[in-house]
């Protein structure tokens, strides 16, 4: 059996219906206060309501916190296979100590129960933004190294210190492929994530920014952690990027597709830098902040990854952001009507 965390996620929801197409048994996590009918939803996207309905009903789901180990040892008997997805994704400082402990405490859980329960391979889904930075603005490869002195976020903090529990699994001796996505996009989750870009730029987004980052289609990104999990690959990490774009270039494109005005006004360094100091300010009276000293720097910053090693490896293709775009643009106009 295979065991799925964060099955109600972007990542999770679409990597539960490669499994289920392909005839899988299939064991998802999710917590108390997730949203089970948005992976149906998401199934129904590709699939007739009647065949979505069939295969959402094969799931086995299991209510458990990753930083909950005994829920966890429940949940882990007669597992074969992991794909650990779950992951928290925020950029608000106030959210350190969650990051480290969902990020890193939970991760380390996941591979302390892959060794116990003797789990025949991992996939680990980490991020990019675990990665070194560019030398030279050359193309980042997996080779790139982390240097601690850099500006990080927290975030990418968290995700490299759960890469290294990752990497300690596999000196216990469980068979891991950890995969460095750049932005994933995707349909479905349209109040949070990337999937907010879409009901921004439908609203009427104004400003744009040159940075330029990886970009990876989520259907991609799934049938390639699938790939690998069943290829004789083993203890190796891949970046999984379809294309390096500029975010001016991404919401231009987005704009098309929504039959939206693109956004015409550039976005200078000192807006950001006001913003972040309103945010301090109100961060004194509870307010989230997603702006940071960090946020501010890397909204200039170009990053260009190569996904050479991957396509190499499996000789594949990866989908054009053009058509990624597209596709999910298709279904936000349905899910908005």
């Amino acid at each position: 059996m295979i065991l799925v965390t964060g099955g109600t996620g972007l990542v999770g929801s679409h990597l539960l219906l490669n499994l289920l197409k392909a005839g899988k048994k299939v064991r998802a996590l999710h917590r108390h206060s997730s949203d089970l009918a948005a992976v149906e939803k998401i199934f129904n996207y590709y699939t007739s309501p009647t065949e979505a309905k069939r295969l959402f009903q094969k799931i086995e789901w299991f209510e458990a916190d990753i930083t909950n180990v005994p829920q966890l040892n429940i949940a882990f008997e007669n597992i074969e296979f992991v794909y650990h997805c779950a992951a928290l994704v925020s950029f608000d400082p106030a959210d350190d100590k969650k990051l480290r402990k969902i990020n890193i405490e939970g991760t380390a859980n996941i591979l302390n129960l892959c060794v116990a329960f003797k789990v025949r391979k991992l996939c680990y889904v980490s991020s990019v933004a675990a990665l070194g930075k560019s030398l030279n603005n050359k193309e980042i490869t997996e080779d790139a190294i982390w240097n601690p002195e850099d500006d990080h976020s927290d975030y990418a903090i968290s995700k490299y210190g759960a890469e290294i529990e990752a990497w300690r699994g596999t000196q216990e001796g469980i068979p891991t492929v950890i995969v460095k996505p750049g932005i994933i996009i995707g349909p479905g989750f349209w109040n949070e994530g990337t999937g907010q870009i879409f009901y921004k730029i439908d609203k009427g987004m104004n400003y744009h920014f040159p940075k330029i980052a990886g970009f990876v289609g989520v259907k991609d990104l799934v049938t390639l952690m699938q790939e690998l999990m069943e290829a004789e690959i083993k203890n190796e990490a891949y970046i999984l990027v379809s294309e390096n774009l500029s975010f001016k270039t991404f919401f231009d494109l987005t704009a098309a597709e929504l039959d939206k005005p693109k956004p015409k006004k550039a976005l200078k360094k000192w807006m950001v830098w006001l913003g972040w100091l309103f945010q301090k300010i109100g961060g004194f009276f509870g307010a989230k902040r997603e702006i940071t000293r960090n946020t501010v720097n890397t909204l200039f910053q170009h990053s260009k990854y190569s996904s050479k090693k991957i396509k190499e490896t499996l000789d594949f293709e990866f989908t054009p952001m053009k058509n990624v775009i597209n596709e999910t643009a298709r279904y936000y106009k349905k899910d908005k009507g």
